[in-house]
């Protein structure tokens, strides 16, 4: 594996450029989430206009969605690239992703979904720290009649803060995260999309999750289906080694008509004859969420400290570089909060 690679932090006045590697997009959402990031974090956004092409599902070709995306890394005004949504469309990048540029201009690359394929396979070639979280469309945008676009309420303001902004020793867990196999582990943050990340398997770009806290999310995907790619990645060796498993919410992954059995049941199952002892835990927001998007640096060492009733999954590192301010008992005091909070480059709050 490369050595890590860690892009400058996000502040408040740097530009943000919002890209569309996959699925086309709503014009209406798009502009919503751009006012999100303007208005609401203080980023300067743009976009390019061709970034409302169609070509068939896709925003666009190939060649436009390749440009934009070689476009975002090469400028140098630019600080970080959040992806417009997901859908389907990212695994057609692979094989044209310029990685040397990449390499020469670290940026921060946030989405989530389908977008699972480029953060994973950037980390893995080039040692760039992804960030898996809300996109423009779809966490920052604020209609509450798109399913997945979220709400007022679709981003976690301070895990997002802390993410892109350099704070580390935080606490990234919530309430409503439960233990299923209690336990603790350390180790490198990684994972997305399970459908992606299955995926992956057979291809050059196959996910590399050995001696990882293992997150794993998904959407309107039946038990048995999520049983099923697990077992692809159990046979394929691809959950030997790892230290720790965090779901999602795992929205609407349940069996139509009804089923005697738990998704958690499946999980348990699975994972207690294929890892015996490896701590799992379930409802982690972060992907396809039913509110407050959760920002995981993906590449950074974490640790999970899984036990009944209490759960906590710890960033133990920065994401970007200069390392930003320790966090400790700060962020823990704003989870939960009830309107967004702010913080300054010192890691203090701003109301």
């Amino acid at each position: 594996m490369p050595a890590t690679l860690k892009p400058a932090p996000l502040r408040r006045g740097d530009t943000v450029v919002i890209v569309a590697p996959a699925s086309n997009i709503k014009h209406e959402l798009l502009e919503r989430g751009a006012a999100a990031l303007r208005d609401g974090f203080g980023y300067r956004v743009v976009f390019a206009q061709s970034i409302f092409e169609r070509d068939l599902y896709f925003a666009g070709d190939l060649d436009r969605r390749v440009r934009e995306f070689h476009a975002a890394f090469e400028s140098e005004d630019v600080r970080a690239i959040v992806c417009a949504r997901g859908g389907y469309g990212c695994n057609y990048l692979l094989e044209h992703v310029d990685l040397d540029l990449v390499r020469r201009h670290p940026k921060i690359l946030v989405g989530s979904s389908d977008i699972t394929s480029l953060l994973t396979y950037l980390h893995d070639a080039t040692g760039l720290v992804t960030f898996h979280g809300p996109m423009a469309a779809a966490g920052f945008a604020t209609d509450p009649g798109a399913k997945w676009a979220g709400s007022p309420e679709g981003v976690h303001p301070a895990a997002w803060e802390c993410a892109v902004g350099g704070w580390f020793g935080y606490d990234a867990a919530e309430e409503d995260v439960t233990t299923l196999v209690p336990g603790e582990a350390e180790g490198k943050l990684y994972g997305g999309c399970l459908s992606m990340l299955a995926a992956s398997l057979g291809t050059p770009f196959e996910v590399q999750p050995r001696d990882t806290i293992l997150f794993l999310e998904d959407v309107n995907t039946k038990p048995y289906q999520v049983d099923r790619m697990l077992m692809q990645l159990a046979l394929a060796g691809k959950l030997d080694g790892v230290r720790g498993f965090v779901f999602g919410e795992m929205l609407d992954c349940v069996q139509p008509g009804g089923q005697d059995y738990t998704l958690q049941d499946v999980i348990v199952r699975l994972l207690g004859e294929r890892c015996p002892g490896v701590p799992v835990v379930f409802g982690f927001r972060s992907g396809h969420v039913s509110r407050h998007n959760i920002t995981l640096p993906i590449g950074v060492r974490a640790r999970l400290q899984a036990a009944p009733g209490d759960v906590r999954l710890t960033i133990v590192e920065s994401a970007v570089e200069p390392a930003g301010t320790n966090a400790g008992e700060l962020i823990a005091k704003v989870q939960g909060a009830q309107r967004p909070v702010r913080f300054d480059g010192n890691g203090r709050s701003v109301q």
